[in-house]
């Protein structure tokens, strides 16, 4: 399979917060699988529906954000180079995981101090602006500089990505943009249904090589732990 883009995110390892956040979006990036998405009672409108947005994603949390790769790299670069870079990290750990409204997306966020995913964050940013292939006029015009803080834009410019450094904010996204009454409603049932699978404390343990193909769907290539 041919990947045009490839990304470093948080993924959760295999067990029920994963499959039921894949199964929610309906997609399963481990697998490359559809899935069939519930029907759950109280929902505003069919979860095919609320997930058009994050569906092609996968369930996710961003590090490194979507990247053409620089001249010459090869997926195997990456994998290698991903595996010496996690060699050298160590885990983070977090109290716990919450569920809000994101401007407008349902996302999981942190609950608690998040100092080390932070950090964590800001290394992986740093030691993979390498790889990255710089970006084009059309892919700077779709992050809309001209809506950006001028420090988002510095990041922009420097890092690819305008939300990284003190403007990260690490979430898992469950939705689209939805409307506020919709998005409450979808809350409510979310709440309910994922109550029994968050994780607490909350650990990210390993970090993940996602490649987009060429239909714009997201796949894990390569895990690698963080054994720093």
């Amino acid at each position: 399979m041919t990947f045009q883009r490839f990304a470093i995110y948080y993924a959760p390892p295999e067990g029920v917060f994963a499959r039921a956040a894949a199964e929610w979006l309906g997609w399963d990036p481990a697998t490359g699988a559809a899935l069939a998405q519930p029907d759950w009672p109280g929902l505003p409108a069919p979860a095919t529906d609320l997930t058009v947005d994050p569906r092609k994603y996968g369930f996710h949390g961003t590090l490194r954000a979507p990247f053409r790769p620089g001249t010459g790299l090869t997926e195997g670069d990456l994998r290698r180079g991903l595996d010496l870079l996690a060699a050298r990290l160590a885990p983070a750990e977090m109290p716990g995981l919450e569920l809000i409204n994101l401007e407008g997306f349902l996302a999981l966020v942190p609950h608690g101090d998040a100092t080390d995913l932070a950090a964590l964050a800001e290394e992986v940013v740093r030691a993979t602006n390498i790889w990255r292939a710089p970006l084009t006029e059309a892919e700077i015009a779709r992050r809309r500089p001209d809506r950006l803080t001028e420090r988002r834009r510095d990041h922009l410019a420097r890092w690819g990505y305008p939300y990284v450094m003190e403007d990260f904010q690490f979430h898992l996204t469950l939705t689209s943009r939805l409307e506020d009454a919709a998005a409450q409603a979808t809350r409510a049932v979310l709440a309910a249904k994922f109550a029994s699978f968050m994780p607490g404390p909350f650990r990210i343990t390993e970090l993940s090589l996602f490649g987009e193909a060429m239909d714009g769907r997201f796949h894990i290539l390569h895990r690698a732990a963080l054994s720093g």
